[in-house]
């Protein structure tokens, strides 16, 4: 049986620089198109920049093994072969050569008339559309990828007997056998007598084990079970990485911001908080503004001023003097995710805000700039997407949560009420 043939469209090297690796026992085309697009990338001072250096690195360090060249393969290790292909001139129909992506769908085409078994493997769904409308068998690039609809919640509901609900109140823990639970997961326990509790999975003693205590942060307090366990999450310095997952209105960044609030400015657990938001979509950063970096990031960080504002209004002091004492502390960092790479982050507590327009490879950048003792919490709702070249299962979200799952210093929240407005409520169930 002979081996199929991908070709990879820009995007898919784009999103995993690796990604020409994880073909094992096929042929891998490159078309000439996808290099020169590459290349114009090269020298670009953001995550696009960093990804086509990664590759154009990979490529050079292949053609060094000497195993064949790129005219008539390179054969890896995983049995594969890779090739540059330079014919794209054939293409039926009313596409213009003229487009980059035509061309790309082109050798596919041309490899496909030869009698190769072709797959274009895109990230564009258009892309792949016009493949298939040409007979082409049209792939998204699955690696990097997990299902959001069966995505780690973080919080289950059990109905168990009211002994067992007693005796954790009574004994401050409680042992259920059979329970096979993740760590830092969170378990919501009811009777048929109408008892109930929240409690946290233990994994040092297998046992769960009561929230913490916590009066009021910065004058909000939770409104519901899964913000409190959110909060939880968020105070507990043992945990160094929280994601939080859900729709508009649902207190995501609000919750992570007063956590960050309380833990860097009430306890002194942390010297700052950085936080930190995709600026527009597949990497423009905020060079397309006039102005200084902080007039740019005024604009894409309202929200974040807006929940910082109604924190120092619930705090019960003048809402103007507490918010210009809080900026002025000087305690809290406003930078767009392109200029952390590079940076060490010792000692914050670092939000990333709207993280499900940000890829795998991004949020592995993110962090992994974190130093000693600090804590990065991910927030985003992977079921609205800007970036055209993701989706609910591909962004980088979704992949710490799949990715995390079992990790002891990691903990997730899948937040479903909405807390914003009974308004908001309303829209978001109705519309």
């Amino acid at each position: 049986m002979s081996h199929k043939t991908f070709v990879l469209d820009t995007n898919v090297l784009l999103h995993d620089p690796e990604s020409i690796l994880k073909f094992p026992k096929s042929k891998i085309i490159l078309p000439i198109t996808v290099i020169e697009e590459l290349d114009t990338m090269k020298r670009l001072p953001n995550e696009l920049g960093k990804n086509s250096r990664a590759i154009f690195r990979l490529l050079v360090d292949l053609s060094l093994k000497k195993k064949g060249d790129f005219h008539q393969g390179i054969e890896l290790e995983n049995e594969a072969v890779i090739s540059i292909h330079l014919n794209d001139s054939l293409l039926p129909g009313h596409l213009p050569l003229a487009k980059s992506d035509n061309r790309i769908i082109a050798c596919a085409y041309h490899l496909k008339s030869e009698g190769q078994k072709v797959v274009f493997v895109s990230k564009d769904f258009a892309a792949r559309i016009k493949a298939e409308a040409l007979g082409i068998e049209a792939e998204d690039y699955e690696n990097l990828k997990f299902a959001y609809t069966v995505l780690y919640k973080g919080i289950e509901h059990i109905e168990t007997e009211k002994i067992n609900i007693d005796t954790f109140f009574k004994d401050g823990s409680l042992k259920l056998e059979n329970l096979v639970s993740k760590p830092n997961e969170y378990y919501v326990l009811t009777s048929p007598e109408h008892s109930s509790a929240v409690a946290k999975f233990d994994k040092k003693d297998g046992k769960l084990k009561p929230l913490l205590k916590v009066p009021n942060i910065w004058g909000i307090h939770p409104k519901n079970v899964e913000q409190k366990c959110a909060v939880d999450l968020l105070l507990r310095d043992d945990i160094k990485l929280v994601t939080m997952i859900g729709t508009a209105g649902t207190g995501k960044t609000l919750l992570a911001l007063a956590c960050g609030l309380r833990k860097v400015f009430d306890e002194g657990v942390y010297t700052k908080i950085l936080i930190s938001r995709p600026v527009v979509p597949l990497g423009r950063d905020i060079g397309y503004l006039p102005g200084t970096k902080e007039e740019k990031l005024f604009h894409w960080m309202q929200p974040i001023y807006d929940n910082l504002e109604f924190l120092c209004s619930s705090s019960g002091n003048e809402s103007s003097e507490t918010l210009q004492w809080v900026l002025d502390s000087k305690k809290i960092e406003l930078e767009a995710v392109t200029y952390i790479r590079g940076r060490s982050l010792p000692k914050m507590y670092i939000i990333v805000d709207e993280a499900q327009n940000l890829t795998p490879h991004e949020v592995k950048t993110i962090i992994s700039r974190a130093g000693e003792e600090t804590k990065v919490i991910l927030t985003g709702d992977p079921t609205q997407i800007d970036n055209p070249y993701l989706d609910k299962d591909s962004n980088g979200l979704t992949y710490v949560v799949g990715k995390f799952a079992d990790e002891p210093i990691y903990g997730q929240i899948f937040l479903t009420k909405t807390e914003r407005s009974e308004l908001a409520a309303k829209a978001a169930e109705i519309l």
